[in-house]
């Protein structure tokens, strides 16, 4: 099992002169509806030179932590670090684009908030097309470097609270648990009732 994620990433570009580094990560690519929602985070310098802070020892990838540790570091990503970034795609631009180009598109929304211009970034998957700056991809991310474990998080809790608010909406398709993804109630659902404006029609809505 791969070890919790560090600063190894980040203080390896510090000695280099960087300075304002964006852990970058998306979630939401493989759900059925809904938005992709991606986010950018740089941690300060004093942040990543000294990491003596118990809530920082206990970033890791979102999908490893328990949505009560995602709520409580994404209260602490929020009000510590230096900077966030917020990047949404929806699922009409899905549609319209195909999940790889809506992914890079969210991520790239996601720098441009940045109250805190970047000068490098570090990225889970794929490189950001369209960014000025220079990128590092590292695959296994969110399990490796804390910035992007910490915009995993970001992104993780903003998407999984968008889809328990359109579940008011919309609430036949069990998305207070599934979050959209395609489980056995899910598409029990759609086989029912059918898609509605949030699905994602380019999908295979009809399961296996």
């Amino acid at each position: 099992m791969m070890g919790m994620p560090d600063f190894s990433q980040e203080r390896q570009l510090v000695d280099q002169g960087f300075t304002r580094i964006a852990g970058v990560d998306e979630v939401g690519r493989g759900a059925l509806c809904g938005p992709i929602v991606a986010a950018a985070v740089i941690f300060s310098l004093e942040q990543i030179k000294d990491e003596n802070r118990p809530w920082l020892d206990e970033l890791d990838d979102s999908k490893r932590l328990t949505p009560r540790q995602r709520e409580k570091l994404f209260f602490y990503i929020l009000t510590q670090v230096a900077a966030v970034g917020l990047g949404f795609c929806s699922p009409v631009e899905i549609d319209r684009l195909n999940i790889a180009r809506a992914s890079q598109k969210a991520m790239a929304r996601a720098i441009a908030q940045l109250s805190l211009k970047p000068d490098f970034i570090l990225v889970d998957g794929f490189l950001v097309d369209g960014v000025e700056y220079p990128q590092r991809r590292i695959i296994g991310g969110d399990r490796r470097c804390k910035s992007i474990a910490a915009a995993s998080i970001v992104a993780k809790v903003m998407r999984d609270w968008i889809m328990t608010k359109l579940a008011a909406i919309w609430n036949i398709y069990d998305w207070p648990r599934n979050k959209g993804y395609g489980t056995k109630k899910h598409y029990q659902a759609l086989a029912a009732f059918g898609p509605c404006l949030i699905h994602r029609l380019t999908f295979n809505l009809r399961g296996k």
